[in-house]
């Protein structure tokens, strides 16, 4: 008895112990598995410290600088008109002026070029305080029709918040594209259709289109302000179709910003193709044209506004601008003043380590006691 059993025990351990081995979860060994693929593995010593941050300085402190005097090369005037062109008598109502159709719009604004400014000279319109991005535009239930509304009573409160909220969304992409999507309106409420027919374009973002116009004269002799290749190339190409034109717009009971000829296909409405690149910030400019000739130094700019955008219901601010621009674009500070001070820092921390370095040397480690040169196999 005593030995069957030991030798069923005897039979039965080396089956237990090439089980277990077979149910094992140990991975097969790889250099994938076990991390020991070639890979840099640098040791930063206090020299190659000191030398990257002085490297990094020397390229920084230069660039900062080049693009900070061609930042100030650029000569650009700004001129704020939205307070100063409404009638005195109409100063504490601003917004009954900008809503009647019967009051004069016409305002004339006179700009003095402080330095030459060579052509092409960009002219811009700025709005303030207009968050084309934001999903929650209405700050109050009596907020007048979000922007534009011609009717402000807090009667029209509960539809004000709703497009408030679908402002960004209030377009269709599908339809200014191509014909075929004329009927596609779904995201563009409350601006989907208009008696029943398809707005195109419709949404809140084409409606609330800018409105204002330009007209420059110097001495009296009137400049041309060219609308060439002021949209994307890509945009007019790819996001406007060339087959669609205007329908239903602004023919509606409310009227938003500027109307658009519908005789002209959307490819070809640059002012409605540059407005419906939505602003990131409430802080914005677009362009609006182009004059192609040298404004000397000294010349008196006369600008004749049609001031028709409502921006008096939420408090935003309206400035024309003209501005010359340099090899990284218009008047920008930020990013020479950005590589001076990553530059300016790195070369203080590469003094710094340096004056460390000699007053408080350390000796370094021995690196072949580092785990991967003592292993390297992984065995």
């Amino acid at each position: 008895m005593k030995g069957g059993s030991a030798s069923s025990g005897g039979t039965d351990a080396p089956s237990n112990s090439s089980s277990s081995s077979s149910r094992t979860k140990k991975p097969k060994y790889s250099k994938f598995t076990q991390q020991e693929l070639p890979a840099c593995k640098p040791i930063l010593t206090p020299g190659y410290v000191i030398m990257i941050f002085t490297a990094v300085g020397v390229i920084f402190i230069p660039v900062g600088l080049f693009s900070l005097f061609a930042s100030e090369s650029v000569v650009e005037i700004v001129d704020r008109y939205d307070i100063d062109c409404v009638p005195s008598n109409y100063s504490s109502n601003m917004l009954a002026y900008i809503q009647s159709t019967a009051t004069n719009k016409t305002c004339t604004r006179s700009l003095n070029i402080t330095k030459e400014m060579k052509s092409p000279v960009f002219i811009y319109y700025q709005l303030d305080n207009f968050y084309q991005n934001h999903r929650r535009y209405a700050q109050s239930v009596c907020f007048s029709y979000t922007i534009y509304f011609e009717e402000s009573t807090c009667d029209h409160r509960h539809r004000n918040l709703k497009i408030a909220f679908r402002y960004v969304k209030s377009r269709s992409d599908k339809q200014l594209r191509s014909s075929k999507y004329e009927s596609d309106t779904k995201d563009c409420a409350p601006e989907a259709t208009s008696k029943g027919f398809p707005i195109v374009p419709c949404g809140l973002t084409a409606w609330s289109l800018f409105n204002d116009t330009y007209g420059f004269s110097v001495k009296n002799k009137a400049l041309e302000v060219s609308k060439k290749n002021i949209a994307w190339k890509s945009d007019k190409g790819h996001k406007f179709g060339s087959d669609v034109y205007p329908k239903n717009f602004q023919t509606g009971e409310l009227i938003g910003g500027g109307k658009l000829n519908s005789s002209i296909p959307l490819s070809e409405q640059d002012d409605l193709i540059v407005w419906m690149r939505t602003a990131a910030l409430p802080s914005f400019r677009k362009l609006y044209g182009k004059i192609e000739v040298d404004l000397q130094v000294n010349d008196q700019v006369t600008v004749v506004i049609q001031n028709n955008y409502n921006t008096y219901s939420f408090g935003g601010k309206k400035k024309v601008v003209l501005s010359t621009t340099s090899w990284i674009g218009g008047k920008n500070d930020f990013l020479g003043i950005a590589y001076l001070t990553v530059g300016g820092l790195c070369l203080f921390l590469a003094i710094s380590f340096i004056l460390v370095y000699v007053a408080k040397p350390r000796p370094l480690g021995d690196p072949t006691y580092l785990s991967w040169n003592r292993n390297p196999a992984g065995n």
